[in-house]
């Protein structure tokens, strides 16, 4: 089985709870033998089970080192506490924090993976994981898919923006006279 076939049945959230930078890293990881079928907390049990048949392999309990299942979650800011330091938008895999150098953030529930990224780098310690079933307006998760497409625009949007930065820098230096 390939790892695009392994990271096919993986929930997306790219939380990196497994030890690696994101569901593909994972998955490649699985293929080459240095990782287990158990270390994904967000997929938890099923995702066990589908990895566990997929490969042949024995269903294994969630490795415990790697989290615990629970429920689906959902970032939330509280915008009374927020500084718009924008310390929160680079982590987020899916880019689904809105906001601002300087002005409030907020979190798209509909976009956000629950991945906990955003919490760490908060200096304020304004945001909170919070079971989106417990949402007033509960929408459902986003799909693995759409995920995984919103993963993917993000690193794309990265890389582009990383070139466009060397180009001007290279530019800069040579406009005066750099080697």
């Amino acid at each position: 089985m390939s790892a695009e076939e392994i990271d096919a049945l993986l929930p997306q959230t790219q939380c990196t709870r497994c030890g690696y930078a994101g569901c593909l890293p994972y998955a490649e990881a699985i293929v080459r033998g240095e990782a287990e079928i158990n270390q994904c907390p967000p997929g938890g049990a099923a995702t066990i089970e589908l990895l566990a048949g997929a490969l042949g392999r024995e269903t294994l309990p969630l490795n415990p080192a790697n989290g615990v299942e629970g429920p689906t979650l959902v970032a939330q800011i509280d915008e009374l506490r927020c500084i718009g330091c924008v310390k929160c938008l680079p982590p987020c895999p899916v880019d689904a924090i809105v906001g601002a150098k300087q002005l409030t953030h907020t979190v798209v529930a509909q976009l956000c993976t629950g991945c906990e990224l955003c919490v760490a780098p908060c200096p304020v310690d304004c945001i909170v994981m919070v079971p989106r079933s417990t949402l007033r307006d509960v929408c459902a998760a986003p799909s693995p898919a759409h995920n995984r497409a919103r993963f993917s625009a993000h690193t794309e949007r990265l890389a582009r923006r990383a070139a466009e930065q060397a180009a001007l820098i290279a530019a800069t230096k040579h406009a005066a006279g750099a080697p």
